[in-house]
């Protein structure tokens, strides 16, 4: 909840304190830290974040692919959603919002 207060009011540093500080982190804190960046136009730390996520071993949901999503639009890192668009059909995570999303991108 902090890491989410935290992104909204633009306060990365302290979102991203928050978080590194977690001992454990699940894919819901991964969630909210990818979203405070994305929200707030640092897309490529968000990329990164999802990156590392992955490198970790913590498995994406639709929430991180729709946060994902529209870094890609935002920044048309149209290879990178291509890619992403593979992972979500592979996870089965197709649903009207991700659809939504993916339509944002390539668009």
């Amino acid at each position: 909840a902090l890491i989410n207060m935290y992104g909204r009011c633009g306060g990365l540093a302290d979102a991203r304190s928050v978080f590194d500080k977690m001992l454990q982190r699940n894919v819901a804190s991964w969630n909210a830290i990818i979203g405070a960046y994305a929200q707030n136009s640092y897309g490529t730390v968000a990329s990164e974040l999802f990156r590392k996520m992955d490198m970790e071993g913590v498995n994406p949901d639709k929430i991180t692919f729709l946060h994902v999503l529209d870094v890609c639009a935002r920044t048309a890192a149209i290879e990178e959603g291509k890619a992403l668009h593979a992972t979500i059909v592979d996870c089965g995570f197709q649903s009207n919002v991700v659809e939504n999303a993916l339509i944002n991108m390539y668009g």
